[in-house]
């Protein structure tokens, strides 16, 4: 593809590109996101390729491994179009069958299909799986239509026209306008307006003004940002190409974590290819606007995911926060005017150029506009990335679209909002999921990372998880996040081992109101969400743990205890096999015992004991009932299977 110089270059490629494409008979998307690669997609997209090519469909088939589909529970995934024929869990030696049956002959593998956990029913197209059903997915539906290697395919699809309208129709102040319109929230976390933040760099004093992607996505996981890059990474060029117009800024950068070998590989591609057909670089399609983008790999810190702390680390410094007495969107990038937003705030800028503000307003709730994305993981039966309009229920996308909670167990909480989100119990399921709601309860949007919890899991012990992480992550630079987090972790930590004491549960609550009022950013104002939250919703654990001794979800391993019931032990000495310390005595036909003072609670008895036995019991709080050495096994009953050893 030669380069562009014209708008009209761009429309003549574009048509040239489409009629290209209905020359295909079908093609197969398949996904290549975390979930699935990981489960050898690469290899099914590899045994695809050759299968159309030895079987001649070459002319009529085209294979494309696409970005992530979002469910990758089920992955490896496989769209077949225009039927939009949806396989599931498909592995390299599916293949032939998938060529042969479907798309030569039209046929269906049913036994490919998605099988809706509920009903039992074989589901034919992804549109129809419960998953997909309740989401509206305006950028990750993208996904199956666009190799992210191939530029032609984002132009096939519609791609770069929205620069072309902003350069040519519109302008800066009319795109600036637009932005702002349509009420475009930052999705990194604090949810402020894209474009009032344009705005302030745009009339800030100092040139060059900079524009920058944060990729840094370290929440715990997190995806989305990282399934945009590697999914549709010329969405969120070009939405920063058209920040670049209307701020009137020459420069840019994607910080991206370097833990994002393949975000970092195709954002490098997509940069090259929009630079070699002159979409970037000088003088873009002929216009009078220039403009270039930089890639910087930051080093892995979780604090560099701070505006100003990355703005210093693109600078070639340690990754710091420092004071904001001037905003980074006026003083940022060596002290000159900076803007800054996430990957999913640049990737929705191109669809509310082309749709226009009033389209996307009427996405959403009043304050917060357009779909949000969430990486939904934890204890639900389905995991992945998930794209719903702001506003829905937190019980529609865990109970709905997320399947429920795994094994039948019972919901207990979901944390959003990342290490320094808050957990939100069962009772406010039904809250409207955006900016001001999740406030208002304690936690946070923040990028879109969404655990859930199930009976199982200890909310001491959560609390505990995230102080510590972020303790490691702090930079260390002011002293109440610095100590603050180092001394809630201890608090926490004496706790959960049964060291508590009373009044450590009012420090906490004292600990975390200090650091919120004190610390130098967002690390700090927030990191004691976590703690807040859980000691707000589930006081009664925090009590449990200090006063009893005892945890509630038997998780803490200085507060448990395993002890195998001699009225279920049928001593087929599985539990013997697996202890790493020789803690398990009992012999042939006697009931086995676990000496307390040996036992390191690491639970490999309770993992492997069988499920129709269930003899080896967690106990929390209670004593530990003594079994006599040689006690006999209680006889199998009549037609009893013997335990397979």
């Amino acid at each position: 593809m030669k380069k562009l110089t014209s708008r009209e270059d761009l429309e003549r490629l574009r048509e040239k590109l489409k009629r290209e494409a209905e020359q295909v008979k079908r093609w197969v998307a398949v996904c290549s996101g975390p979930g699935c690669h990981v489960h050898g997609s690469g290899e099914v997209a590899e045994a695809f390729a050759k299968e159309v090519s030895e079987q001649g469909l070459e002319k009529e088939v085209k294979v494309i491994a696409t970005g992530c589909h979002g469910f990758c529970e089920v992955g490896p995934v496989a769209v077949i179009f225009p039927e939009r024929y949806c396989y599931t869990r498909i592995k390299a030696e599916d293949v032939s069958e998938i060529v042969s049956e479907t798309l030569k002959d039209g046929k269906v593998v049913e036994r490919l299909l998605y099988t809706d956990e509920a009903s039992g029913q074989k589901i034919l197209r992804d549109e129809d799986i419960p998953y997909y059903k309740f989401q509206q997915r305006l950028l990750l539906g993208q996904h199956l239509h666009i190799d992210p290697r191939n530029i032609g395919d984002y132009i096939a699809a519609g791609g770069y026209s929205a620069l072309a309208k902003a350069l040519f129709d519109l302008g800066p102040e009319k795109v600036l306008e637009e932005v702002k319109a349509a009420n475009l929230r930052g999705r990194g976390g604090g949810g402020f307006p894209a474009g009032i933040k344009w705005e302030t760099t745009r009339n800030a004093p100092g040139d060059p003004k900079y524009v920058i992607v944060n990729a840094d996505e370290g929440d715990p996981g997190a995806y989305m940002d990282r399934g945009i890059l590697e999914g549709n990474p010329h969405s969120v060029l070009e939405g920063l190409i058209i920040g670049a117009i209307a701020i009137g800024s020459p420069q840019g950068f994607v910080y991206v974590r370097q833990e994002y070998p393949i975000a970092v590989k195709n954002m490098q591609r997509a940069i090259d290819q929009a630079r070699e057909l002159g979409l970037l670089g000088e003088n873009i399609l002929g216009s009078d606007f220039s403009f270039d983008v930089k890639i910087h790999m930051g080093a892995g810190a979780f604090v560099s995911g701070e505006s100003s702390a990355l703005m210093t680390a693109i600078e070639g410094r340690v990754g710091e926060p420092r004071p904001k007495y001037i905003r980074t969107a006026v003083k940022g990038v060596w002290n000159k005017p900076s803007n800054l937003n996430n990957v999913e705030t640049w990737a929705n800028v191109p669809l509310i150029i082309n749709n226009g503000a009033d389209w996307y307003t009427n996405i959403g709730t009043d304050k917060s506009k357009g779909t949000k994305i969430f990486s939904l993981v934890g204890k639900v039966r389905n995991t992945g990335l998930v794209e719903v309009p702001m506003g829905v229920s937190l019980r529609r996308i865990i109970f709905d679209i997320g399947g429920g909670i795994r094994g039948n167990k019972k919901f207990k909480a979901v944390q959003t909002g990342g290490p320094s989100g808050g957990v939100i119990p069962e009772s406010l399921l039904e809250i409207p999921v955006d900016y001001d709601e999740l406030d208002k309860v304690g936690s946070m949007m923040g990028s879109g990372g969404m655990i859930v919890m199930d009976e199982d899991t200890c909310m001491v012990d959560v609390a505990r998880y995230y102080i510590n992480f972020l303790s490691d992550e702090s930079c260390g630079k002011c002293v109440p996040c610095r100590e603050g987090l180092r001394q809630a972790l201890r608090i926490l930590e004496n706790i959960c081992a049964g060291r508590g004491k009373e009044g450590d549960i009012e420090l906490l609550e004292e600990l975390g109101s200090f650091m919120k009022d004190a610390s130098l950013c967002a690390l700090g104002q927030t990191a004691a969400n976590p703690v807040l939250s859980t000691i707000k919703y589930f006081r009664g654990e925090y009590e449990a743990h200090i006063l009893e001794k005892k945890c509630p979800a038997k998780v803490c391993k200085e507060l448990i205890s395993f002890f195998i019931d001699p009225e279920k032990c049928k001593a087929c000495g599985m539990c013997v096999k697996v202890c790493p310390v020789d803690a398990i005595s009992g012999g042939k036909g006697l009931v086995h015992i676990i000496d307390q003072e040996k036992c390191v609670k690491c639970g490999s008895c309770f993992t492997v004991c069988p499920d129709k036995f269930n003899a080896v019991i967690k106990l929390s709080g209670e004593p530990v009932p003594e079994v006599a050495p040689g006690t006999k096994i209680k006889k199998k009953a009549k037609g009893e299977k013997k335990c397979k050893k």
